[in-house]
């Protein structure tokens, strides 16, 4: 008979085998419905054999989905990933058909104006609409109403009397192809010496990785675009997927690919409809579309015919997936790449210490651009020594930040403020008792948003109302907000500069990716003077008149003693500084820190990165942390702390003994409530040459865990808390 492995999208270690129905033709990588116990539950074939027998009785496979198939190269990645992060296979097989748990999108509903129509009475608002539609469609009425500022009763008029008709755009509409030659960027000699390499890479058809390192402002997004057109143009199926760390940076990089091929990409991230990520995944299965944008979970997607990935900021700490299933997009697009037989490119002004490490040795290729595009100049770094200069009580700007504010707006020009802290204030006390406010059941300060007038946990998502009593001691009027968030500093910009134009740029204020597409584009055409921000606007974006940035605080990430402080610290502020002067204008960076002689600070103000990559490469290989060894992290979990401490001491004292392999713990997390779930973590370092996996696997095979606790478990760990 023939036998079926299934996975099934549940914490199981391997797949099911089923029994598969006579006359039932079935492939690796199809959808099945198989009984579980009383259940029917949906899987994804990954193996047919036929066999002679078995000793136990299989069910059988009660019918099959008709939805596309993964391709087979999907169903290596997959198993490798399960593997690698040692997630179970089905929950990991999940992520690659998500995809397909959405309806297919309905067929949309557009606008467009009929020709030789008028409106038989004409009115300024009724205008407007017909000027801002054109000789265009749009969306819908409430997006033209937006558009033209109108209410969407001035829409309806105009459609009931035939000067607007509605009409519908088939649901599963093909993507537009990429056009290579459509508008070829004009490279210097150093991006096309870089182009040509990654051509070469990708004519060679097979595995490489190639860092591809630029300063900021040195045009690498032209070079690894010029890349994506040579293998359009050579291979007709060639299929392209660009990784990018923020939503933000994601629909400017979308508008440049358009302007360059000619046709949008496929997008593919957390603010892309089910329905529209369901027509993306069947493309792209089908062949069809062959340039996708995405964020890290694209990697998963069922490509037939990937020839180039892009991991443009390879560096970002926001391609470590964190909740659920824990992976690092880059390390897993490497994976991807080598089994495609793909060209990877890891693009960065500030490449992580590990894809350094890899370019130095060898194992990667190295591109490098050493000077920014056109006329453009690297910005001057100067360090501001709050212990000298510092600010007005109540205050966060220094004196010489705010006269190069003054100087800035004098001269027309733009200033990006960099705080990387979400909300008002991020600790609320009491004045009265010095009760510090937490989340529930949370360890969590709780953030202050001003602007909604809550209380809000970036870690749980809780939020509530900013009380007037203390929930502790009953004072009234007695909590106070301590220290600087971004809507804090916007709030002082404000007071200083009442004629500024200034705007907050956040996870907070641009929440999704259409009002992200619209800040941005506000920023471009210079009608913000202020831009007061966090991480999303530090990295990849181009703003011409942008030829301030002041850092309000550079010490924070240096702060809680993580493994990769130093070099995160270093790699978020050179970002930060490098949006200034990317035009024909000169740029400058000041950075107020308390501490201008630790080695960070004096690093970034001689833009010294090959000084403090080797000084930290010195620690880490002293220590044999990554890039020179391995680690990997478990984290326990219980809303049951006796039940917590019982099952850490049985792993503890299951510990299997390896020559260079040391494990420390059982300790409590820094986070050590969370949601009213007590946390402890134990921490694992390997020479290189270890098979961690296979140790980790040795140590938790046949470990039975009690239904209270949790136990995660994360392969080269990026967060400690």
């Amino acid at each position: 008979m023939r036998v079926a492995s299934v996975l099934l999208p549940l914490p199981l270690s391997e797949a099911f085998d089923y029994a598969v129905p006579d006359g039932m033709a079935l492939e690796p990588g199809e959808h099945v419905v198989v009984p579980l116990g009383p259940r029917r539950v949906r899987g994804l074939v990954t193996e047919v054999r036929e066999t002679t027998g078995s000793n136990r009785r299989l069910r059988e496979l009660e019918g099959k989905v008709d939805d596309p198939a993964l391709p087979p190269s999907t169903l290596e990645f997959v198993d490798w990933a399960a593997r690698w992060t040692l997630t179970p296979p089905g929950e990991m097989a999940f992520l690659a058909t998500r995809g397909l748990r959405a309806p297919p999108p309905r067929p949309e509903r557009r606008l467009r104006r009929v020709a030789g129509r008028e409106p038989g009475r004409s009115t300024e608002a009724r205008t407007r609409v017909l000027q801002t539609l054109g000789d265009g469609e749009a969306t819908g009425m409430a997006d033209l109403a937006r558009a033209a500022n109108v209410s969407a009763g001035v829409i309806k008029g105009l459609v009931d009397e035939g000067v607007l008709e509605v009409f519908e755009v088939a649901a599963n509409r093909p993507f537009a192809a990429p056009n290579p030659d459509h508008r070829p960027a004009v490279l210097n000699a150093g991006q096309a010496a870089a182009a040509r390499v990654l051509a070469e890479a990708l004519d060679a058809r097979e595995f490489r990785p190639i860092l591809l390192d630029g300063v900021t402002g040195s045009g690498k997004t032209e070079v690894y675009l010029e890349a994506a057109a040579h293998a359009l143009r050579a291979e007709p199926e060639a299929q392209i997927l660009i990784l990018l760390p923020e939503i933000a940076l994601t629909q400017a990089i979308i508008a440049r690919i358009a302007g360059r091929f000619g046709a949008e990409p496929g997008e593919w991230h957390s603010a892309v409809s089910p329905p529209q990520r369901r027509r993306v995944w069947e493309a792209v299965q089908a062949g069809r579309l062959r340039l996708v944008v995405g964020a890290r979970s694209a990697l998963f997607l069922p490509f037939r015919a990937l020839r180039l990935i892009v991991v443009d900021e390879e560096h970002d700490g926001s391609f470590k997936q964190e909740e659920g299933i824990v992976y690092h997009g880059r390390d897993l697009a490497v994976a991807r790449g080598r089994i495609e037989q793909a060209t990877v490119v890891l693009a960065s002004a500030t490449p992580s210490l590990e894809t350094l490490w890899n370019a130095e040795t060898g194992r990667y290729g190295w591109v490098r651009l050493g000077a920014r595009h056109g006329a453009a100049v690297l910005p001057d770094i100067d360090l501001i020594d709050l212990r000298d200069s510092p600010p007005d009580k109540g205050r966060w700007l220094s004196p010489p930040l705010v006269e190069a504010m003054v100087e800035t707006l004098e001269r027309r020009e733009q200033t990006l403020l960099f705080l990387n802290r979400r909300g008002y204030a991020p600790v609320v006390l009491c004045r009265a008792c010095g009760e510090r406010m937490t989340a529930p059941d949370s360890d969590s300060w709780l953030v202050e948003h001003r602007y909604t007038g809550r209380l809000v946990c970036h870690l749980t998502g809780f939020s509530m109302p900013k009380p007037t009593h203390c929930p502790h001691c009953g004072a009234a009027d007695s909590l106070v907000s301590i220290g600087p968030g971004v809507e804090r500093v916007e709030e002082e910009v404000r007071e200083r500069f009442p004629d500024a134009r200034t705007a907050i740029f956040s996870s907070d204020t641009v929440p999704d990716a259409g009002s992200a597409r619209e800040l941005v584009r506000r920023m471009a055409a210079g009608e913000i003077d202020v831009l007061v921000a966090t991480q999303a606007a530090a990295k990849g974006h181009n703003f011409p008149r942008l030829t301030l940035v002041g850092v309000v605080d550079a010490d924070l990430g240096l702060r809680g003693g993580d493994l990769r402080a130093a070099e995160r610290t270093f790699q978020m502020l050179i970002q930060a500084a490098g949006r200034a002067g990317r035009a024909d204008r000169p740029g400058r960076a000041l950075l107020q820190t308390w501490l201008p002689e630790h080695p960070v600070m004096q690093a970034l103000k001689a833009a010294d990165r090959d000084g403090f990559v080797a000084a930290e490469g010195i620690q880490r290989e002293a220590m044999r942390l990554p890039p020179y060894g391995r680690l990997a992290a478990l984290v326990l979990s219980s809303p049951d702390p006796a039940a917590l401490e019982a099952f850490a001491g049985e792993l503890a004292r299951r510990i299997p003994s390896a020559d260079r392999v040391e494990v420390y713990g059982p300790a409590d997390a820094p986070l050590a409530l969370v949601r009213g779930r007590r946390r402890k973590r134990f921490l694992v370092r390997a020479d290189r040459d270890v098979d961690l996996q296979a140790y980790l696997r040795a140590w938790l095979a046949e470990l039975k865990i009690p239904g209270s606790v949790r136990l995660g478990v994360d392969v080269d760990p990026y967060s400690f808390l």
